[in-house]
């Protein structure tokens, strides 16, 4: 079957990618391998934070088109994607006043208070340092824009095909690949790679990739004690403390934000086993839970630590967590995202259609640097 563009992966990326392909007048294939909604990459769930406090110019682009972006999909599809709660970001403070400059730059409203203002003012949490709060951000409605992002690209013509996995991909010349499935054989100009853990084992011979490390992360859902408190989303660098029992932890950020009818989401950034994403177990490693669970009763006291539900998503980290957007011959790769890439995504797509066109990521981006 000859199609434009075939994109691998249904996740967030990809299916950015197909409604950016499709908006253009390209005819897409989508092909993922697992059901949709399932919850074994690292698109699922209700929600992700929508975090601005950037300070590099590459990326506070890409968020300044991405609040663009979301808000044209959220119109067309009749409802908001983006909540703008506000978000709260603390400790690390010389970090907080490089993003505060940029942000000072550019216009961004965001502004210090103090810890005891802060505390005063979201009566769940503690600080122990001066808190950037940034009006402009908030969480989006991941699990609706998945469905978003579905819709829109259906409507101008992607087909979208699951429990499709791919059995190989073949380049074939400077324009042209074939990608096999069990049933079919697609020939294309240009195939967009967005397949998160399980692009290493899918073209890792085929590209000159950044080494890509696929961990299982586990986050929780807390329940507040109070459902009249008002919560903000937040990221948290803790000041290492070798006397606490988490301390190997401590030098890791925090990342949170209601969830709305599921609790309060926190977890670390960036600390779960290597794993293989086929190989997973889905279970939370006891330590780093208690260690989440010891976090909360300090630092969140506007939940019950006892009621940590645990949450198993991926990460797919490049050496310096900065995303990969490029292209190998026919093949364009989105990869690496490393935690941080879901608020991007409608700009990822944007991204990853420029460089079907023969244009550019910037530099940042690029797997050879």
């Amino acid at each position: 079957m000859q199609v434009d563009v075939v994109v691998v992966g249904g996740g967030a990326m990809g299916s950015a990618a197909a409604w950016q392909l499709a908006r253009a007048g390209r005819s897409v294939v989508l092909l993922e391998q697992f059901e949709a909604g399932h919850h074994i990459g690292a698109s699922h769930g209700a929600t992700r934070n929508f975090n601005t406090a950037y300070a590099e110019a590459d990326y506070l682009d890409l968020l300044a088109e991405s609040k663009i972006l979301w808000d044209e999909l959220a119109a067309e599809h009749g409802a908001p994607l983006l909540d703008m709660v506000g978000l709260v970001n603390h400790g690390n403070v010389p970090r907080l006043h490089e993003v505060r400059e940029a942000h000072e730059a550019r216009g961004i409203e965001s502004y210090f208070i103090s810890p005891d203002e802060a505390a005063n003012r979201w009566l769940g949490m503690n600080f122990a340092t001066d808190v950037l709060f940034v009006p402009g951000s908030g969480r989006i409605r991941a699990a609706d824009a998945l469905t978003a992002l579905r819709k829109s690209a259906e409507a101008r013509g992607a087909v979208f095909k699951y429990s499709t996995p791919v059995k190989d991909i073949r380049v074939t010349g400077g324009e042209s690949a074939v990608v096999v499935t069990e049933e079919t054989e697609y020939t294309a100009s240009r195939v967009v790679v967005t397949a998160g853990a399980w692009t290493p084992k899918l073209i890792g011979k085929l590209t000159d990739l950044p080494p890509l490390v696929v961990t299982q992360e586990q986050p929780a859902h807390f329940t507040p004690r109070d459902n009249t408190l008002v919560w903000p989303s937040f990221n948290h660098s803790p000041d290492p403390d070798p006397n606490n029992e988490a301390y190997e932890y401590w030098y890791s950020p925090v990342y949170g934000m209601l969830t709305p009818g599921e609790g309060v989401k926190a977890g670390w950034h960036g600390v779960g086993p290597v794993m293989d994403p086929d190989e997973r177990t889905f279970e939370p490693i006891p330590h780093q839970m208690e260690a989440l669970v010891r976090y909360a009763e300090e630092w969140l006291p506007g939940v019950d630590p006892s009621t940590a539900v645990p949450i198993s998503c991926t990460y797919t980290t490049t050496p310096n967590e900065d995303f990969v957007l490029d292209h190998f011959g026919p093949l364009v790769v989105g990869a690496g995202f490393s935690g941080h890439g879901f608020k991007f995504t409608p700009a990822i797509g944007r991204v990853l259609k420029d460089i079907v066109d023969g244009g550019v990521a910037p530099e940042r981006f690029h797997a050879e640097r």
